[in-house]
Order: structure tokens, then sequence, then C-alpha cells
């Protein structure tokens, strides 16, 4: 029996890889440790998405280096993106590594601990488009959300993205395994499930039958007992329709919130990047959706800097921006990445999208305080989260702010608040952003 640390980087969904990693670590027998020092080995579970998830990667891997050094770890095992996009020269460059497993390979996870225990080198990679292995998890979220991954990889090949080269094609999880371990999280606590893929809104098409199944799936969730919320992230624009929409609407459960990333409005730009849908037609989606769904909250990702973005395709961006209003929007600088069809284009250089997305941030940040200060005076549910010891203070989330990328409710309470209990707030104020309440009187 050993000591294993774990750290996660990167996204969600990279996240419950390193969940069932450590599911399985400790079903072999082993420790898992919340704190790296002392551990026999360190799994450092990384993003290779864009420059500055690399970064991050790398950071983290000397850091952990630096400490074995000192004799305060022992082994280094590498995963994720990032021990898939360089499989030979992670090792090469930084020999502190005892061991990658590529993005096919986390099932190997056990294995490959063994071996490092044994003093032996590790480099293992699997086929990145071999279908889901089920497994069980140990959360690292707390106990009252969770994310759950419904399929891997992308068929989409945007022209900027390098995913479907790491993660490979699309396959969908199958239904009856999905809901077997959301029910296993509702016996565990959870109250809100966040559904997640590289894209949600093509889930079943790999099935078969090859038709589109998320409406279906997200009626199945809500049927469960103790899941209060469910809310849905990464659905793209042009794989919405009008049966989804229906379920968005009426089930009580979703939460009227929608993560759909939609990169730019221009249409030259997203000719280029490969993506479907343009201006006009986004505009009518939500215009769409916002009719059907009362109540909704639009969150979304753009990249400034793209192949193919003068000045004048940024403008139409940040008019859309203006027009469109929504509520929740990040900005990134493009990133250009080798082995991606954008790397060979021609794209504004680096400092020129950085001020861009700085100043699509700026637009941002007007309308979500203008957001914020329309919900002052009214009574929203909202899910707690957890209680600050510097400030004395519980906080939490309404059903517009997802954990991790959106911001806080702070709550005035005289009485003790449980974690993961749902309470009613009448709104206030701003804190820096974010709202403020106190408990409303029954």
């Amino acid at each position: 029996m050993a000591n294993i640390g774990f750290i996660s980087l990167g996204c969600a969904k990279n996240q419950v890889d390193c969940e069932r990693m450590m599911y399985r670590i400790q079903e072999a027998g082993h420790n898992v440790c919340e704190q790296v020092v002392g551990c026999d080995v360190v799994v450092i579970n990384t993003c290779g998405f864009i420059d500055s998830a690399k970064t991050e990667a790398i950071d983290f891997i000397l850091q952990t280096a630096a400490l074995k050094a000192e004799g305060l770890v022992g082994k280094i095992l590498v995963t994720g993106c990032l021990s898939q996009r360089y499989q030979s020269e992670i090792m090469k460059e930084m020999p502190e590594v005892d061991g990658v497993l590529g993005t096919g390979s986390f099932t190997e996870i056990v294995p490959a601990i063994q071996a490092l225990l044994d003093d032996k080198q590790v480099r293992d990679f699997g086929s990145i488009d071999a279908p889901e292995v089920e497994t069980g998890r140990i959360l690292t979220t707390p106990e009252h959300y969770a994310y759950i991954k419904i399929a891997e990889g992308c068929d989409n090949r945007c022209s900027y993205c390098i995913i479907p080269y790491l993660r490979g094609k699309f396959r969908s999880r199958q239904m009856d395994d999905i809901l077997y371990e959301a029910r296993l999280l509702a016996d565990a606590g959870v109250k809100e499930l966040i559904v997640v893929a590289q894209d949600t809104s093509r889930y079943g098409v790999d099935l078969p039958g090859g038709k589109l199944l998320l409406s279906e799936l997200l009626r199945q969730l809500c049927k469960i007992d103790g899941i209060h919320w469910v809310r849905i992230h990464y659905v793209y624009p042009d794989e919405i329709d009008d049966e989804l929409i229906e379920v968005i609407a009426t089930e009580p459960k979703i939460v009227k919130y929608l993560d759909l990333p939609i990169q730019h409005c221009n249409t030259k730009v997203l000719t280029l990047m490969n993506r479907r849908g343009d201006g006009p037609f986004l505009r009518e989606l939500f215009q769409k959706l916002r009719s059907r769904i009362p109540g909704l909250v639009l969150r979304t990702s753009v990249i400034a800097g793209l192949p193919g973005e003068g000045e004048e395709e940024f403008a139409e961006l940040c008019e859309f921006l203006k027009e469109q209003r929504l509520e929740r929007v990040g900005a990134f600088p493009f990133s250009p990445e080798e082995g991606t069809p954008a790397f060979e284009m021609d794209y504004p250089d680096n400092d020129i999208a950085v001020a861009r997305a700085e100043r699509i941030q700026e637009i941002q940040f007007e309308i979500m305080d203008s957001y914020a200060q329309a919900l002052i005076g009214t009574t929203m549910e909202v899910l707690v989260d957890g209680y600050d010891e510097e400030r004395e203070q519980y906080y939490g989330r309404t059903y517009a702010d997802s954990p991790e990328i959106d911001g806080r409710v702070w709550i005035a309470s005289d009485e003790d608040l449980s974690e993961g209990s749902f309470v009613k707030v009448t709104m206030d104020g701003l804190d820096e952003g974010d709202l403020s309440g106190y408990i409303a009187e029954e």
C-alpha cells in the first residue's frame, strides 16, 4: 500500500477523469492523499488545450520536481492532455518525470503506479478512440454538486482546436450507465448535477439509432430523487432543436441557464473556424430561446484575434455582444496551436488579441453589472456553497451561476445554514460584482 497524491488541472471533464483514477487507486488498496508532500507517487493530470494551460501544467510539474529533489515526494506521473500531446518530449525535457499516461490510458493508472513503485519507467498511450470504460469516482467537488460527463471526444474539428487530436472521436456513454452514476451521486448527497462533455448537444448520435438523445437524457435525470438542479454546459448552437428547448423550459429541475459556446458572430471568421452558423442565425436562436424559456441566462465563450478577424470583424463582435447582452461571457485571446489548421493561417499578433479580449471583458462587465443591479429587490433560490471564515458570512449561488466560473451570493443570516441546502434570499446590494442579500421571511 502506497500514498498517492493527485493534482488535477484544466476543465471539469479532466477533473472527472482524475476522480475516476483516484477511485481505481483506492480500490487497489492505496491511500489517496489530500496533500502531495510525503506521497510515494504524485499524479499530475494536465491540460494541454492552449498555451496558458500548458504553461500552468509545466509549472506544476516543475514545482513537484523541486519537492522531489528535496526528498518530499517520490515518483512523478504525468497524465492527461499535455502528456498525450507531447508524448516523447515530456520525459526528455523534464527528466524528473518518471512516467506518462496518455488520455487513452488513464484506466491503466493502477499498473502504472505499481510499475513506478517497482522503479520502472512508464509510457502508455492507448487508443484515444476507445469506448469509455465505466468506473466509480471519488468526488473532489463539494458533496452537494458534481459534474457528470456524458461523452468523450469531439467530431466538430474546429480549425483552432486541438481537442480531437488529444481526446479522439465523439463517444457517447450508454444512457443506463449515466443514469446509474447519477443515482449513486444523488444517494451520496449531490443536489446539483452539471452535465458536461466536449459537445453535450450531440449526445447519442454515435449510439445505435443515431439520434440526438440529450433531451431524453435530461428528462430521465430529472426523475431522480434527491437531484434538485440539473445544469447543462457546452451545448453547440446548431444542434439546439425544439425538443431540447421544450425540455429546458418545462422541466422544473433544469435550471434556466445554458452554456452555449459561440466563439464569434462574423460569418467570415466562423467559416475560417469551421464553425456552423453565422450572426443572423445566432440572433434568431437567442431570440427564440429567450422567448420560450423565461428568465434564461446565457453563458458563452468568444475568442478574440482569430484568423480572419480584422478591425471590422472585431467591431461586429463587440456590437453583437452589446446588442444581445448575454449575461455570462468569457473572452480569450486566440492561442495558435501547432497541429491545427488555424496555426497555418494569418492572424493578428498576440498583443492585439489580448487587447481585444480585454475590450470584450470591459463590455461584458457593464452588461453583468446591469443584470445584477436588476436583481436587487428580488427574492431568489440560492444553493449554499459554504462559509467564509474571514468574512464570517455564508455564500452560495443562484441558478444563474455555475460553480468556479460565475459569481456568488453573499448571504446575511442570523442562523446556521447547511452547506448544500437551498434557501430563499432577498437581494439587497452588490459586493464587488457579487450579489448580496438576506434570508427571506417565510
